[in-house]
């Protein structure tokens, strides 16, 4: 049996809501609450480059949501964390046999930290709801309207 909870309940974002804008071959209009922006593809792919391509909004979620996670923690626990700062890239690895794809997320933590606080930073970013998210099978389900 599946228990479902609304995104309210758990604390999370709403309904999103993408659809072609008609301004470019691939370009979409990303309503995401009271939130407006455009998702395209590069030109190099056929798009006009107008927004974040799929990947780098994805990218995006994880790096924020780790930047937010380790600053409430920071907060909660009094440590002195000045800034935060996450990279991300993406590429394609061969793993296995298999080609998979590879999220590479570096942290920058600003601040008077001891080894061990910054080590224990690096877990907690492990724990944001996106990368566990990510880091485990997803449950997509897909239906079409009439």
């Amino acid at each position: 049996m599946i228990v479902g909870f609304s995104f309210e309940e758990m604390g999370m974002s709403g309904i999103v809501v993408v659809a072609e804008n008609g301004m470019g071959r691939y370009q979409q209009a990303v309503t995401a609450g009271q939130h407006r922006l455009l998702a395209d593809e590069p030109e190099s792919l056929g798009g006009t480059d107008a927004g974040p391509a799929p990947f780098d909004l994805v990218m995006s979620g994880l790096g924020a949501c780790t930047s937010m996670t380790l600053r409430m923690y920071a907060e909660r626990k009094g440590l002195s964390l000045e800034r935060i700062s996450v990279t991300l890239s993406h590429d394609k690895i061969e793993l296995d046999g298999a080609s998979r794809d590879r999220i590479s997320r570096r942290i920058s933590l600003e601040g008077e930290l001891s080894d061990e606080q910054r080590q224990r930073l690096l877990e907690i970013a492990n724990k944001c709801p996106v990368h566990r998210l990510l880091s485990q099978s997803v449950i997509l389900a897909c239906s079409l309207e009439n």
